[in-house]
This record gives C-alpha cells, structure tokens and sequence, in this order.
C-alpha cells in the first residue's frame, strides 16, 4: 500500500529535509499552498491537495483541506471494515501528518492590527487536521514541532515504523499545540468583546511549556516542575540563561524572580540580597561593587547563601566581592568576561542573565489556591516625589525624600505586615511577614540596631494605631512614608509632630500576601 504524508506548516523550519526524507523512504508527499511551492522549488516531487481532493481550494483559501478524502484517510482505523470502506470511496489513508497553524500570536502582536487580519489568521483545517491525526495516533504519526522531524525520520529509517510511545508523545503536543492556539484565540477576542467594568475574562485560560523538571518542590517530599508560559518578551527569570551552576531549584527559582523584579525598580546601580523571597539587604550607589557590598553588609549573617540581584552588568570587581561568601544564584543583565570567570571559581554558583532590563508583555499574575486561583493585575504602582502628601508640621529635607522613595520601593516587595527601615540609600532593617504592623516595626528596629538614629521607616500599609509611630519615635526615626487612609490617621500624625517626625503619605498600599 502506498504510503502517504500530508505536510501543511506554517513554520516551514526543517520542512524541505523532512519531505525529501520521507520521499527517500517511499511517501507520496501531499501539501497545499506555500508549503508545496517551497518544496517544489527544492526539487521535491509534491502532489497538491486538489489533486487529491478532486476540489479546488475556496472562498480565499479558507477551505482547502475539509475534505472527506484528507479526513478520511487521516482518521481511518487500520481495521479490515474501515480500510474496504476507504477502497469504496476512492480514499488513500495517511500514515504521517505535519501541520503547524497560521501564525496567530505574530499577527495580533504587530502594531496596528486590525480584527479583519486577525480573523484571517484564525486557522480552521490546520487545527481540525491536527486533531484527527492525533486522536487516531495508533495509525497516523502527527507533527507539529519542527524540531521532532529529525526524530521521526530516524524512526522510521531505523525501524521502518514511529514507535507508539512516540505517535503518543506527539499526539500530546499536537493537543496542546491546538489547545494554546485555541487560548491565544480566546484571549484576543474576549479583551475585544469584553464590558469596560470587566477586565478579566469569563473563562481564563493559563497555560506553559515546561522548561524543565525540579529535584523537588519547596521540600523534598514534594515533586516538582517549572513551566514558562509561550510569548513571553522581555527581561525576566523566565527567559533568562543559565550561564553556570547548579541545576536551578523550585525555592532557586521563586527567589531569583524575586530579586530580579525588585532591583529592576531603580534607576541608579542596585543590588539586592534575596532569602525567602524577602530582601535582607538592598542598595543603591555609584557603583555596581559599592552597591552589592552595601546591600550584603546590612544584614550578613541573612545574606550566606542568599539569590542576588543586580540591574547592571556584573563587573570583575563585584565578581570578586561576591566570591568571598556562599551564594545560590545571582542573576543580571549581563557579566564581563572576566566577571565571568571569577564567578566560574564558584562551580555550583547559578549564573544567570537577562541580556537587558526591558520590561515584560506581561500584565496579571496567578496565585493558585486549593480549588481556584486568584488572578490580579501586577503591582506596577509607582510613586514619585509628587506624589507625596507631606501631612506633619515637619517637612522632610532634600536627603529623606531621597530614602522615603527608596524605602517605599523596597517595601513594595517585602511580604506584608511589612516595614523597612533605610539610610543613604541602603536597607538598615527589615521586618516581613508579621501578623501585626508593630511586631514588623520591632524587628526593622532592631536589625538596624544604633544606624537607625536619622533613619527613616516605610510601611506597606496605612497604621491602625499610633503604636508604630510611638516605637519609631523611641529608636530615632526622623521621617515616615506610608499609604494614609486610617480612620486613626490623625492619631499617627499627631504622634509624629509630638517626636518632630516628618510623615508623608503616598496614597497607594503595596500588600504583598
């Protein structure tokens, strides 16, 4: 029986090899469109769709494929009563489909697409061919990722056949490959369709490509895997490369995008000190090595095997500071050579860069819960010297206002109740998690110990009482950044003119939970 391949790609990588390969082995190629004038035009014998059909392609191309002869001889069973049913009806099986879709994401992507162009890049036969040949899987060898050709090519020399747990394997990617073409869909047309009052969808869709399998989840008794979601741009833990190291870890890898996305919040060279995804030293300074050595020394004994951060290229003198003590992870935009290979010195130490600081197409995030998940835009909330409310008698000076805003951007991403405490540009103390402001106020305090006398303290969240201010006023504090917007404020801000505290308000709230 003549063997047959229906090959329709939209990313015709690898396409013209992958046919003559087949040919060499006896397939009758079948194709439409441009794909068959490609391989034409590389010398491959093709035979084109009308041909088989008997119908030529209508209404613009939009129907080419929907054929009974393509269909048929994809989703027939190699049974005796489907094959003599095939022989009735004049229909040749297919034994290998390769298909990829209309470029959908590419053409809502560019600027200035209309919904008309996005409709005509909603694929129909694509999708319907790719889901016959994957639901008869255990006959019919489907393909939608070029990268798997070479694969199925040396198959089929190798043992004249696509084993089965490889038809499996690919008829799960070809289900996913229509399943997030179908989300891709869904998205665009529901932000179009959607009310102004209704940001989010009635049906969200999340769906990712894992990257890579972890040795274990946040414990060892729990498994693991890391998945990047497709059409992510821009500069993120997600799209990093490892340059060196250790295989990254589930914990590697919460805290990496931790330090990646607080320290991507300054403009001047910063480096930040992450452990357990809150920062226990942050800084900024004129110099990417002074910055690091700043943020590691407010809080050293935290900082032994903690995830860096930096928003600059890591040169060979922060290189040489860092190898001086146990890390895990640092990730950056890029490294020197020679930055590289003091780094190097450290064999485990997981390098990883972004190639540039450019902020990602992403705009919500996914917390998942027992049952459901929660979804949110992400907290791009920024506050500038503006936006300040002074509402003390005192005003703070030229220098506070200078550490309120770099208070005010560490504290956005320390977990809530959440204080930080700061001075000339470097984290002094910080209090995360606690299940009341004053407790997150005592140990910010503490930590900074007798630096704190001219600090000055910011919190994510407005205080219910003048408690705060009150234990402030006591370790030295001099000026206060916080939301407002207690029924009590008035009680604070009394308190601050008591301890003369310059105390401004932001308007906005940073919990993180």
């Amino acid at each position: 029986m003549q063997k047959r391949a229906l090959i329709s790609v939209s990313d015709k990588t690898g396409v013209v090899e992958f046919a003559r390969g087949l040919k060499e082995l006896g397939y009758e190629v079948v194709s439409t469109g441009g794909t068959a004038k490609k391989l034409r035009e590389a010398g491959v014998e093709v035979t084109y769709i009308s041909e088989v059909t008997g119908f030529p392609e209508i209404l613009d191309g939009r129907v080419k494929t929907l054929h009974p002869k393509v269909h048929g001889g994809i989703l027939a069973r190699r049974t005796a009563e489907h094959l003599q049913e095939l022989a009735a009806n004049d229909i040749v099986p297919i034994d290998i489909v390769a298909v990829n879709l209309y470029p959908f994401r590419a053409t809502i992507q560019k600027a200035g697409v209309t919904l008309q162009e996005a409709i005509e890049n909603i694929d129909i036969g694509g999708p319907t061919m790719v889901r016959a040949a994957a639901k008869n899987f255990e006959h019919v060898v489907i393909v939608v990722n070029p990268g798997r050709y070479p694969e199925v090519l040396r198959e089929l020399q190798e043992q004249g056949k696509v084993t089965r747990e490889t038809r499996l394997q690919l008829a799960v990617e070809a289900f996913a490959h229509t399943a997030e073409y179908d989300r891709l869909i869904t998205e665009y047309l529901s932000k179009i369709a959607a009310k102004k009052e209704d940001k989010f969808p009635p049906v969200f869709i999340l769906s990712g490509i894992r990257a890579m399998n972890l040795r274990y989840g946040e414990n060892p008794h729990q498994q693991a895997a890391f998945y990047r979601e497709e059409g992510v741009e821009g500069a993120c833990v997600s799209t990093a490369r490892q340059l060196q190291g250790k295989e990254l870890s589930f914990n590697n890898i919460a805290d990496i995008n931790a330090a990646f996305e607080l320290v991507r919040e300054f403009n001047r060279p910063a480096a930040v000190v992450i452990k357990h995804t809150n920062p226990c030293g942050v800084a900024v300074a004129d110099n990417l090595a002074d910055a690091y050595c700043r943020a590691f020394n407010a809080d050293p004994v935290s900082a032994f095997g903690g995830i860096v951060g930096f928003n600059r290229q890591v040169d060979a003198a922060t290189a040489r500071e860092m190898v001086k003590t146990f890390l895990e992870a640092v990730i950056a935009p890029g490294y020197t050579d020679e930055a590289l290979e003091i780094l190097g010195e450290k064999e485990s130490l997981r390098v990883l860069a972004t190639g540039d600081m450019s902020p990602t197409n992403q705009d919500y995030e996914v917390k998942k819960v027992n049952g459901g998940f929660l979804v949110q835009e992400l907290d791009r909330g920024k506050v500038t010297e503006n936006d300040l409310k002074v509402v003390t008698e005192k005003k703070p000076t030229r220098e506070q206002v200078e550490d309120l805003l770099f208070a005010w951007k560490v504290v956005k991403h320390v977990k809530s109740n959440a204080i930080v405490v700061a001075k000339g540009g470097v984290t002094l103390g910080v209090g995360a998690g606690q299940m009341n402001r004053v407790g997150a106020a005592r140990i910010a305090l503490e930590q900074a110990g007798d630096q704190v006398r001219g600090a000055v303290l910011a919190s994510d969240a407005f205080f219910p009482f003048a408690d705060t201010v009150e234990q402030a006023a006591r370790a030295g504090i001099t000026a206060i950044i916080q939301p407002g917007g207690s029924l009590r404020d008035e009680e604070s801000i009394r308190a601050a003119n008591k301890h003369g505290i310059a105390m401004v308000f932001t308007g906005m709230r940073h919990f993180k939970h």
